[in-house]
């Protein structure tokens, strides 16, 4: 099964910033109980939109620099990327549907 990619401060301008395609970041941490939740809707977009777009997730306790340039208050935090520009937000927990959404839009 494809994983999401595991973005760091290190690799994030490469595989993000830097990619003409699609990308999109899950900001999370190990103690968050929304982020548990959001973590198999992740998951199955990872697999779900292989080849299609990048789907990952960054640790906001390990990668800080990351999580501040974007001003990451709250999370789970899932920012869209297209063509290396932020291009959408989401804040919290949502369902499966809302995400498969705003991918959609940004392939259409």
């Amino acid at each position: 099964m494809v994983k999401p990619i595991e973005f760091t401060d290190d690799n994030f301008k490469q595989e993000v910033l830097d990619s003409d395609g699609v990308a999109m970041v899950d900001f999370w941490a190990a103690w968050c109980a929304p982020c548990r939740m959001v973590a198999p809707v992740v998951e199955e977009l990872a697999a779900d939109y292989d080849g299609q777009i990048k789907v990952g997730k960054l640790d906001v306790d390990a990668n800080q620099v990351t999580a501040m340039q974007y001003s990451v208050r709250s999370i789970p935090t899932i920012l869209f990327f297209k063509a290396g520009e932020l291009v959408d937000t989401v804040v919290g927990a949502v369902p499966k549907s809302q995400l498969e959404q705003k991918i959609q839009s940004l392939l259409g």
